[in-house]
C-alpha cells in the first residue's frame, strides 16, 4: 500500500506547495515530519524526493532500525530520526511544512488531542496528512477478520474496531484543531494483481489531506 499512499502524498503536496510533480525531487526544500515512522518506509522516499525529513516513533527499536537502513543510502542518510512523540516536539516548538501520520491515529488513546499536536507542529498554511481505517462493518470484515485472522497479514489484535474513526469524525476532529480537510481518497486492494490503488471508495482504508488555517 505504501507506493499508493506515497502517490497521494506527492500529488497533494505538490499541488498545495506549487511544486513540479514531474521533477525528480518534487518536494525539494519542504520540511516534513513522519509521525510514527516505524522503520522509515515513508521517510526514505520522501527524502529521496528532496524533502528535509524528520522521522519520529515512540518505539526505540523502530528508530534504530530506521537509522541503520537510512545510512545505507546517501540519499536518505540525512533523515533526522528520533525516539520521541509529537507532543514532546510541540513543547519544543518545532514546526514543519507538512505533518504526516499514517496508520497511527487508530492506536492513540485520544485522537482529538493527537490531532491538536499534529496541527501545532504544522506551520500556518502548511499541510497535514492522515491515513487510517474507517469504522464500518466492511472495515471490520476486511481490516480485522480477513487481514488478521484469515490472511494473517497482521498479528491478531492489532486493531480494535471501536478505535477506528469515520471520515466525517476525522474531518470534524481536524477542523476543531484548525485543519481543514481538502481531499480524501480510499485504497482498494486487487487480489488478482496483488496491488493497491487509489479510489473514491473510503469505506475501509482512507487518507485525508488538510491545510492548517492561517494561509
Amino acid at each position: 500500500m505504501n507506493p499508493t499512499r506515497l502517490a497521494f502524498i506527492r500529488s497533494t503536496l505538490c499541488r498545495h506547495f506549487r511544486k513540479d510533480t514531474n521533477s525528480a525531487r518534487p518536494l525539494e526544500g519542504l520540511k516534513i515530519i513522519d509521525v510514527g515512522c516505524g522503520g522509515g518506509i515513508l521517510s526514505e522516499p520522501l527524502a529521496r524526493m528532496g524533502a528535509v525529513v524528520t522521522g519520529i516513533d515512540a518505539v526505540d527499536k523502530n528508530i534504530k532500525i530506521a537509522r541503520v537502513h537510512a545510512d545505507l543510502d546517501p540519499g536518505t542518510s540525512n533523515i533526522e530520526y528520533s525516539c520521541t512523540t509529537a507532543e514532546k516536539l510541540v513543547e519544543e516548538q518545532r514546526k514543519f511544512d507538512a505533518v504526516i501520520a499514517l496508520e497511527v491515529i487508530e492506536h492513540v488513546a485520544n485522537p482529538a488531542e493527537f490531532c491538536k499536536s499534529l496541527s501545532a507542529l504544522t506551520t500556518p498554511g502548511g499541510a497535514t496528512v492522515i491515513s487510517t481505517i474507517n469504522r464500518s462493518m466492511r472495515a471490520y470484515a476486511t481490516a480485522i477478520v480477513a487481514a488478521e485472522y484469515i490472511l494473517h497479514w497482521l498479528p491478531k489484535g492489532t486493531h480494535q474496531w471501536s478505535s477506528f474513526l469515520t471520515p466525517e469524525e476525522l474531518a470534524l476532529i481536524l477542523k476543531r484543531a484548525s485543519v481543514s480537510v481538502k481531499e480524501m481518497a480510499g485504497f482498494v486492494y486487487n487480489p488478482l494483481t496483488g496491488r493497491w490503488s487509489l479510489s473514491d471508495d473510503i469505506s475501509v482504508n482512507f487518507i485525508a489531506f488538510g491545510t492548517k488555517d492561517g494561509q
